[in-house]
């Protein structure tokens, strides 16, 4: 979780200069936006190396690897701070954080059986949130204080420091065992095609849920400070502060709703119900609290909604994390969320540099701001309706376990 925190701090830091960098660096909204959509595009295509990187290397060098690799990252712009730099660094950042989620949730699933992730899945998730109700505040108070420096050089000594921590804390689970033993005896190894995972039901629909999700966490990431900012009139200060309100709503509905929902599945309810239309209701109802954003021209009740309908949509994450490894053999886990981590995070290059387009050709920030929550609310819906349609992970897993067996 702490490792996922730096991950999240990294990401949303941008979020926090964008109108320092803006004053400073003379940068438009739009080339905000594109900088936060290149990080996206590195960020989707490293996801797709997490399979390679978790048979490459152990779990515990991996991601000693990849922490200090981002925190190398952050010196560049606190030495010679430009554009080019910026998207630079943005890009060979998002390329080492694109296989960490995989890797990261990897390592958490070895500790936990199947039935009992959702919970843990959470706790990872809940990174998002602490990061902006933790780190956020005590980063823009740094920012203002000493400079836009001071935000990136933080993250680099932070990220050092994980490392030296986890070297020495952290081992596999029991539920890593699985591998090592299957390992051993070739003619019993559970791996099945690719295909049978990806083009699962269950998959396709968990993507369908998280894709419009993920669009929705990058904008916010990105650009809710300064739609606070320059938006609704509050302070830099106040902006962001008020950033963490989304999050205290997200952990709150994430705890919960796991919680629930892992007594339910060793209760044995369906896990259509418990993986599949759980977190589509969620979805939905985030999607409906974005929609009606430009009907509110009260900027805490703006605040209030926007908080209360991202909260419970995050409830996706942890949630669709969990049926996918449900669904898939023990040593195909990184790689299938890596795949599905990567491939959610193109929400993350459209939806940024999206939302900077309408702001600059809106007749005003706010309307800018409220139009761009109000679409992507739009697509949320319609992904919670495949979601509840397609998910049902019990019954893809047996598909797949008796996949496994055969061969």
């Amino acid at each position: 979780m702490a490792l996922y925190t730096i991950n999240y701090s990294d990401k949303l830091l941008l979020g926090l200069v964008a109108q320092p960098l803006k004053d400073d660096l003379g940068l438009t909204s739009s080339q905000i936006g594109f900088v936060s959509s290149a990080f996206f595009l590195a960020f989707t295509v490293g996801g797709f190396f997490a399979g390679a990187i978790n048979k490459w290397m152990t779990l515990k060098w991996s991601l000693i690897a990849v922490a200090l690799i981002w925190a190398a990252t952050m010196i560049p712009m606190v030495v010679v701070g430009s554009f080019a730099v910026l998207v630079v660094t943005r890009i060979i950042l998002g390329f080492a954080e694109g296989p960490s989620g995989a890797l990261i949730l990897s390592a958490t699933y070895s500790w936990h059986p199947v039935e009992k992730r959702g919970v843990p899945s959470s706790v990872i998730s809940a990174a998002n949130s602490t990061a902006k109700i933790a780190i956020a505040p005590v980063l823009t108070i740094l920012i203002i204080k000493f400079g836009w420096h001071a935000g990136f050089l933080v993250l680099a000594l932070v990220g050092v420091l994980w490392c030296v921590v986890w070297y020495f804390v952290w081992k596999p689970g029991p539920y890593a065992e699985i591998k090592k033993i299957n390992s051993e005896k070739k003619s019993t190894k559970p791996s099945v095609p690719w295909a049978k995972i990806l083009l699962s039901r269950t998959f396709l629909g968990a993507l369908a849920a998280a894709f419009p999700m993920y669009g929705l966490i990058t904008v916010v990431l990105t650009w809710l400070p300064s739609y606070f900012e320059e938006g609704l009139g509050f302070t830099r200060l106040q902006a962001g502060s008020m950033f963490g309100f989304p999050s205290i709503a997200a952990l709150a509905a994430m705890f919960i709703s796991t919680w629930i929902t892992d007594k339910l599945m060793t209760r044995g309810v369906s896990a259509k119900i418990v993986r599949g239309i759980v977190p589509g209701v969620g979805l939905a109802l985030c999607g409906l609290s974005m929609v009606v954003l430009p009907l509110i021209h009260i900027p805490m009740a703006v605040v209030i909604t926007i908080s209360v309908g991202y909260g419970i949509g995050c409830i996706v994450t942890p949630i669709t994390n969990a049926a996918v490894s449900q669904i898939c053999p023990p040593d195909q886990v990184a790689g299938a969320l890596g795949v599905l981590l990567a491939m959610q995070a193109v929400a993350g290059i459209i939806a940024p540099p999206i939302t900077g387009a309408i702001v600059d050709n809106a007749a005003t920030a706010a309307a800018g701001y409220a139009q761009s929550f109000q679409i992507f609310g739009v697509v949320s819906i319609v992904g919670a309706v495949l979601a509840m349609i397609l998910m049902n992970p019990g019954r893809d897993a047996e598909r797949i376990l008796a996949l496994a067996q055969s061969k």
